[in-house]
């Protein structure tokens, strides 16, 4: 497999055919992230510089960006360059979104309405979306916009990615929605994991029972403050949680549209903190069903593990492509992965 390069204003630099190892890290709902070791030589030092850009094979929907920690290293066993780096929705990581805001529409409308008013990415241009009706409304000020898309993304179920056209010299931001791919549908082929089927090997089951009923707290003070609740709970099920939304400028909305945005605060947090369950399992990628083929990152499969007596339809959130002495396999992950707190309100 071939590693092309390209620097950022997406020319051809060169190709890398001699890595050791290439971790490719897909991400439905969030940024990729790639790891890769090569040998340390004049052409490879050349080519791999923070900055430029790396796709693998043929396939040109996806490409990294070389930045973060890298490195090289001599020794009597050793003597290879690491490069790591993030997938092209980094860029969005460099920008925020702008003096205070309202909006109220579609998911997939907020993110392009977002890339409209931040400061342009050279190359950027807005795609295909996926039509879906998820309506969302909130209030932002000088938020990055890769957090916002993720949480965005999350709240939809919706994946969002970069493409880059090495072609035509653009990248085009769109959105996607993986395949329902469930035992229980009859529309697509079916994909099911399990022992029998000889394709969940070394799994990792996690599982979080956390719930909780968020009071959150708008303009006013003492008695006189606006509150809302979202999510519930009773008895030794109920946790809960006060949430801080001052910042949320009253003033900009109507009285319905700021308990709306109050709403979406609160449901923010639950969506982060949400009971969540997943299944991490190295999976051959040609054994009953071909990755890429068969099933791909977004799809929901059937997972079931007789000995831990569990069946469950969960969606495929990550996908990690690994390349290591002429072989590939992959390491997909189902479900919710680990969740990971994000302050919006900071």
């Amino acid at each position: 497999m071939e590693i092309h390069v390209y620097d950022r204003n997406l020319r051809r630099l060169g190709h890398i055919e001699n890595h050791t190892s290439l971790q490719w890290h897909r991400k439905y709902y969030e940024c990729g992230t790639f790891e890769l070791h090569c040998p340390v030589t004049a052409e490879n030092l050349r080519l791999l510089q923070p900055g430029n850009i790396i796709t693998k094979g043929d396939n040109k929907q996806e490409a990294a960006v070389i930045r973060g920690d890298q490195a090289e290293e001599e020794s009597t066993l050793v003597n290879e360059i690491t490069r790591n780096g993030f997938f092209l929705p980094v860029y969005l990581g460099d920008r925020l979104t702008g003096p205070q805001f309202n909006f109220n529409g579609t998911v997939e409308a907020a993110m392009h309405y977002m890339i409209g008013r931040m400061e342009q990415i050279p190359l950027l241009q807005i795609g295909a979306t996926t039509g879906d009706t998820t309506k969302v409304q909130f209030q932002a000020t000088y938020k990055n916009v890769l957090e916002y898309f993720t949480k965005l993304a999350k709240f939809a179920e919706i994946g969002f990615r970069i493409v880059p056209d090495f072609k035509k010299k653009t990248m085009t931001f769109e959105t996607y929605k993986g395949v329902d791919r469930t035992q229980a549908q009859g529309e697509n082929p079916r994909v099911i994991f399990s022992e029998s089927y000889d394709n969940l090997n070394q799994a990792k089951h996690n599982y979080s029972d956390a719930t909780y009923k968020v009071i959150v707290g708008g303009a006013g003070d003492g008695l006189a403050r606006i509150f809302v609740t979202v999510g519930g709970g009773s008895g030794f099920d109920l946790r809960e949680v006060f949430l801080d939304a001052k910042d949320i400028n009253k003033e900009a909305l109507t009285d319905a549209e700021y308990l709306e945005a109050l709403k979406t605060r609160g449901q923010e947090f639950l969506n982060e903190n949400k009971i969540f369950e997943n299944f991490e399992a190295e999976a051959e990628a040609d054994v009953n069903f071909t990755y890429g083929k068969d099933y791909d990152l977004g799809d929901v499969v059937t997972v079931k593990k007789k000995k831990w007596n569990t069946a469950q339809n969960l969606r495929i959130t990550e996908l990690c492509e690994v390349y290591e002495y002429g072989g590939m396999y992959v390491v997909p992950t189902f479900g919710d992965a680990l969740p990971t707190t994000i302050k919006w309100d900071e």
